[in-house]
């Protein structure tokens, strides 16, 4: 067969070459992914998609690091119990770790976040206990204190503890600097949950890269970094009470309603150079023209990030080098705003075509 038969698929694989002992080993190494059709012709832009990681997001990282420290640290003994307050990502995250490792999970999240993320968790092994969500991320994070108090459970902290933001440093930075290794990077966006992933990039972007500009996204109707009000802190840096600047917002996974400590040292820091708010609305627009445009399938915390990078892009000059963070997929958004208008059934159209040959007609049952 000649290498110019039309039969002949040009895409193969050699494999990976090695053979892993553990589905945790396979965290981390997400690829960066050009956007072409959604970005100006004298721009690149790039996302991350962290939803690569094997429970399908970011979050992956944060829950290896937490448990394998606290293993280090004799913290986390041998068949403890793990307790962690989530939206919903970390909480998949530890899920999956905690199962790999034997280690029972009890996860405990607002109702307000999409019911994917409890079947998910679950579906894990673990146990979800739903806080109401009047009370919002501070109701679920208090909550679990309290479990892990009673019960002497081993309590996560991923809004305190170092292990969030090492991880990202560790990983997530080191891959960014070799993607880029002898390239432009001129600007890099996040948005911010515990503020790990934030924490840890720019540390390590403020060292090696300092030309890169780092932008910090939030809630339009959430700014508490913008709003420069001190987040109130009880022991160990945990939060003292919700943030005067929080109104609840659709972007699950960003923002709860106080400023974690993780974030807290990069703000003190000023490791960003600007603050984008952004409104969900036109993240679920830009995560639909993702999904639609560039085959790339991403939540509401994506799309947000992406519709920043892309306000970015159109103004940018020439030859500008964008990346983006794409936190997770839109699989755990389904019955989020997200997926509003997207029907079960067919509709009008689909229905024409299927009547527009005489065989296999669905019939309503």
């Amino acid at each position: 067969m000649s290498d110019t038969d039309p039969h002949l698929n040009p895409r193969t694989t050699e494999g990976r070459g090695k053979l892993y002992s553990s589905i945790l080993d396979t965290i981390g190494d997400t690829p960066v992914v050009q956007v072409k059709k959604l970005a100006p012709d004298n721009v690149r832009l790039y996302v991350k998609a962290e939803f690569f990681n094997p429970a399908g997001s970011v979050k992956d990282r944060l829950a290896i690091s937490i448990i394998e420290e606290a293993e280090r640290s004799g913290a986390l003994k041998p068949g403890q119990t793990v307790i962690e307050a989530t939206s919903g990502n970390t909480g998949v995250g530890l899920a999956m770790v905690c199962a790999a490792k034997g280690y029972p999970f009890v996860a405990t999240m607002p109702t307000s976040v999409s019911v994917e993320r409890r079947k998910l968790m679950r579906f894990l092994g673990a146990k979800v206990i739903l806080t109401p969500k009047a009370n919002k991320a501070m109701g679920c994070y208090l909550k679990a204190v309290e479990l892990a108090d009673a019960n002497g459970w081993f309590l996560a902290r991923q809004f305190e503890s170092d292990a969030n933001a090492l991880i990202h440093e560790n990983t997530t930075a080191r891959e960014i600097l070799a993607d880029f290794a002898g390239d432009k990077l001129d600007y890099w966006v996040t948005g911010y949950g515990t503020g790990g992933t934030f924490s840890g990039v720019a540390k390590v972007l403020r060292k090696e890269r300092p030309e890169t500009k780092i932008i910090l996204s939030e809630p339009i109707n959430a700014q508490l970094i913008e709003s420069g009000v001190v987040q109130e802190r009880g022991e160990g840096g945990a939060p003292a009470g919700t943030h005067p600047a929080f109104e609840p917002h659709l972007i699950q996974g960003w923002t709860p309603d106080f400023i974690p400590a993780v974030l807290q040292e990069s703000i003190d820091q000023k490791r960003f150079d600007e603050l984008a708010p952004i409104d969900a609305q036109e993240g679920i627009e830009a995560s639909k023209l993702l999904a639609r445009k560039e085959g790339i399938f991403t939540g509401i915390s994506g799309g947000c990030t992406f519709a920043v990078a892309q306000e970015i892009a159109a103004t940018a000059a020439p030859g500008t080098v964008i990346l983006c963070m794409l936190p997770d997929t839109g699989e755990r958004y389904l019955s989020s705003p997200l997926f509003e208008g997207v029907g079960e059934a067919m509709n009008s159209e689909e229905i024409a075509l299927s009547t527009s040959t005489p065989g296999f007609h669905l019939v309503d049952e």
